[in-house]
């Protein structure tokens, strides 16, 4: 991959960890004006608990995605990033494209997502 293009990516990645931290700290403020809420009837507690679960499911979505960002900065600092963590194959412009921080190529990340299915 040329420099270009690593560049390129690193960018994007870098954006959208920004956006993300963004985002993590909004969420982070809702749960804590939720916790001084005082629900007063069980409707309202309903709503909030809710809320709430929608916030932590939120979080963790973002969480993830952050960490697996990370790894793919490293992986530019590394020389590893669009290298098939499985296969060790270069993972298509047209699959980092879609998703930058892609860990691997289409058809080793098919293989894994049927072992978790038989795992699940």
């Amino acid at each position: 991959m040329n420099s270009k293009l690593l560049e390129e990516f690193k960018e994007e990645l870098l954006q959208r960890k920004k956006q993300i931290t963004r985002n993590m700290a909004g969420t982070y403020s809702e749960l804590n004006d939720m916790q001084d809420m005082d629900p007063s009837d069980d409707g309202d507690y309903a709503s909030l608990s809710i809320e709430n679960n929608i916030d932590n499911a939120i979080m963790s979505q973002q969480k993830e995605e952050l960490n697996e960002i990370e790894l793919a900065l490293g992986k530019i600092i590394s020389g590893d990033f669009g290298i098939c963590e499985m296969c060790e194959d270069e993972i298509t412009i047209e699959r980092l494209s879609v998703k930058n921080f892609a860990r691997y190529c289409i058809t080793c990340r098919e293989i894994k997502e049927k072992e978790q299915r038989k795992r699940n």
